[in-house]
């Protein structure tokens, strides 16, 4: 027996399934049918006005979640007089849903449940809503709603209404003041343009609200000290307004807030005083704030704590030891404060961390262990004092996507154990003193897309099997760097309709923070954040002291965005086999010592929007204005004196063309070394020696800024060298006693 013979059917539940096709025509038949789901499958098609009318029995009705499109007309529920729930919320933006035709209709049906979540909603709230008194659910977020905020639907319903979610439209005005509402217990007007002041009574109004989201919106003014009268207060997030003044103390002592995310506002003051008491907290943002103070010892108070983000304020101090004592963090983000000392090697316990960030801060000293750290993802120690050598057993996390030490003190080789961070994307060793051979182990790094090794000390060739790594190629379809969902709180919200128990469930995504880095490209430098990161791909090896010829493999990089081998010692000349680059965006070869002509047939990399061979002594013909070298001009290939062509108003002849060989007479200048005076070379040399010398102390006695900058430097080689025996002497007895 097919499905469209059962006339008699009162409940169809075919909820999370992979049906998909149309709806099938022959619902219409289901006269007696009460209870309908068919949310969370693949149906498609459009829903007909037709197919519902007859369902007069309905009560219950779920469409939601499924890939429909089209226009669907809600008055065709207006004669259902049993209707209560009513879902049709959508992920994919392609259904819409016409509640204002006819002009004036009055719906039958007094509804407990109403989910009209992206389903194209534009100008006021739908005026049947008017006419609704028993609403205990209302989701109308994702949509373009506009007007001012709807207080006269709380009033309303001031008895049943306990979740009302408006996030994600176009909603305006003050959040005027509310009346007394006991049993609002989720309000959600997140990202919308209201603005204004919370009144000072909020936490009076609605006591015992559970979750409240006023975030991405545009308010302002001091956090009123009502707001700890929610004794039930289970989220409270204000992120992304423009709320000042000092966090109330009562809030800071309310023990059921699970989660509280004040984010990019202008809070002040000292947050963990002797008042911070959430004993419950699990998940606190403070970042983007004007926070000041230490991270004091009351943060132990806070057992449980997984999410600690005070990024991006005015703290300072140590960072204390105590802090591999919070067990549970997965993310701690302590990056662009002014914290000091050492890293405690005691984070080395939090073996549950996914993400630390403690870059822009002033931290020194050698670089701890942080090899029990197996599930870490993201590690940024960026810019601060660290000095020393990378330890050899640094890291051993198979998880780690992203490592950022750019811009320290760090010296010595990059050690083997970073070969074995087998899923790493992103490495960073920008600004330290590295030096040596760029080790071929990091050719083990196959699955990196970018890798910035630039203003170092290394030495010695390019490898030539970076040309094997395919910088980009094999992620295009991941998202490793997108925000990492992490789902929340359920309404608690249950209904029976047709004697079917039905469970409403709302949840509160929570991302992992994303990952930030700065990568030079076309000559800048930025930031790239987030889901952008999964199709950057670029490496960096400017300013070192790298010699040999640069390698024909690297013409294999096929995938590759930005390559700068700038400010370097590389002779030979420009592989033809660069014009396989075809995703190629910024080339820069500037400042070496290549020689020979520019290969043609990179005139073909139709993407390259930054090209730069300035400062070398290429000869021949520079390549023809056309595709994208039709943009580039004679800044591109200056200082090159054998080049030649329109662009440099330099006609290209046979004795330019050419190889150039020195003039004979240049030739007969070439005196042989042991032609010279010996007397008077020596004379020459030992008294240019003394007048730099003396030229040089004499700035120094001059100038005070540079006499201490010079004593600074002296006092770092000095403490580097300290640590260098220091560290080679207990090694050395270790291995002894060993």
């Amino acid at each position: 027996m097919s499905l469209c013979q059962l006339n008699k059917l009162q409940e169809l539940d075919l909820s999370f399934n992979f049906f998909q096709g149309i709806l099938p025509s022959c619902l219409n038949n289901f006269t007696s049918l009460r209870f309908l789901d068919l949310s969370h499958n693949l149906f498609s098609g459009n829903v007909s006005s037709p197919l519902l009318p007859n369902l007069k029995s309905l009560e219950y009705i779920d469409l939601g979640y499924n890939h429909l499109e089209g226009s669907f007309s809600f008055s065709s529920f207006a004669n259902h007089s049993k209707l209560q729930a009513v879902k049709l919320g959508s992920e994919t933006n392609n259904f819409e849903v016409e509640t204002e035709y006819p002009v004036g209709w009055v719906p039958l049906f007094q509804l407990n449940v109403l989910e009209l979540s992206n389903c194209k909603l534009t100008g006021d709230l739908p005026g049947f809503l008017r006419y609704q008194f028993r609403l205990r659910m209302l989701d109308l977020s994702h949509n373009n709603l506009t007007g001012s905020f709807p207080n006269w639907l709380l009033e309303n319903n001031t008895i049943p209404l306990e979740s009302l979610l408006l996030t994600n439209n176009s909603l305006k005005g003050q959040l005027l003041p509310l009346k007394p509402n006991i049993r609002i217990r989720t309000l959600d007007a997140s990202h919308n343009q209201l603005d204004g002041e919370l009144q000072e009574s909020v936490g009076h109004m609605i006591p015992n609200i559970r979750v409240l989201n006023l975030s991405k919106n545009r308010f302002e003014g001091i956090l009123p000290s009502s707001i700890a009268e929610m004794s039930f207060l289970w989220l409270l997030d204000l992120s992304n307004n423009n709320f000042s003044g000092e966090v109330p103390k009562q809030l800071l002592a309310t023990t059921d807030l699970r989660i509280l995310r004040v984010s990019n506002n202008k809070f002040h003051g000292e947050i963990f005083s002797s008042d911070f008491n959430l004993t419950n907290l699990e998940y606190l943002y403070l970042d983007n704030n004007q926070f000041t103070g230490t991270l004091s010892n009351v943060i132990l108070r806070i057992p449980e704590l997984q999410v600690l983000d005070v990024s991006n304020n005015y703290m300072s101090g140590e960072i204390p030891s105590f802090i591999g004592k919070i067990t549970y963090l997965w993310e701690l983000m302590l990056g662009s404060n002014s914290f000091n000392g050492k890293l405690p090697p005691e984070i080395s316990r939090l073996q549950t961390l996914e993400f630390l960030d403690v870059s822009q801060n002033a931290l020194s000293g050698p670089l701890p262990s942080l090899e029990n750290l197996r599930d870490l993802k993201h590690l940024h120690l960026g810019r601060n004092i660290f000095t020393g050598l990378i330890p050899r057993d640094f890291l051993n996390s198979s998880e780690l996507l992203s490592l950022d030490m750019r811009d320290n003190r760090l010296f010595g080789n990059v050690p083997n154990s970073i070969s074995r961070l087998s899923e790493l994307r992103i490495l960073l060793l920008r600004g330290n003193f590295l030096s040596g051979f760029i080790p071929n182990h990091l050719c083990h790094l196959t699955q990196i897309s970018l890798m910035d090794l630039s203003n170092n000390s290394f030495s010695g060739p390019i490898p030539k099997c970076f040309g094997f790594i395919q910088f980009g190629e094999i992620k295009k379809d991941q998202n490793m760097f997108g925000p990492s969902i992490y789902l929340w709180y359920n309404l608690n919200l249950n209904d029976t309709y047709a004697g079917h128990m039905v469970k409403y469930r709302r949840y509160w995504t929570v991302a992992l923070e994303e990952t930030e880095v700065e990568f030079v490209t076309k000559n800048r430098l930025d930031s790239y954040r987030g889901e952008i990161l999964n199709f950057m791909s670029g490496l960096d090896l400017s300013c070192n002291n790298l010699t040999g010829e640069i390698p024909y493999e690297l013409g294999m990089l096929s995938w590759i965005h930005a390559l700068n081998l700038s400010h370097n010692q590389l002779k030979g000349p420009i592989p033809k086999s660069f014009s396989n680059l075809s995703q190629i965006e910024s080339l820069d070869l500037s400042y070496n010592k290549l020689s020979g002509e520019i290969p043609p047939e990179l005139v073909e990399l139709n993407f390259l929007a930054v090209f730069s061979v300035a400062h070398n002594n290429l000869s021949g013909r520079v390549p023809d204005m056309k595709a994208q070298f039709g943009t580039f001009d004679e800044r591109n290939y200056e200082d090159n004196p054998f080049l030649c062509g329109p662009l440099l108003k330099r006609k290209c002849n046979t004795s330019i063309e050419t190889s150039y060989s020195p003039p004979e007479s240049s030739r007969e200048s070439e005196a042989k070394w042991y032609d010279i005076d010996h007397v008077v070379f020596f004379a020459s040399f030992i008294t240019s020696y003394i007048m730099i010398l003396l030229g040089f102390a004499t700035i120094l006695y001059i100038n005070p800024y540079w006499r201490q900058r010079w004593l600074y430097f002296i006092e770092e080689c000095i403490y580097s060298c300290y640590y260098f025996v220091l560290d080679t002497r207990s090694k050395l007895l270790a291995y002894l006693y060993n």
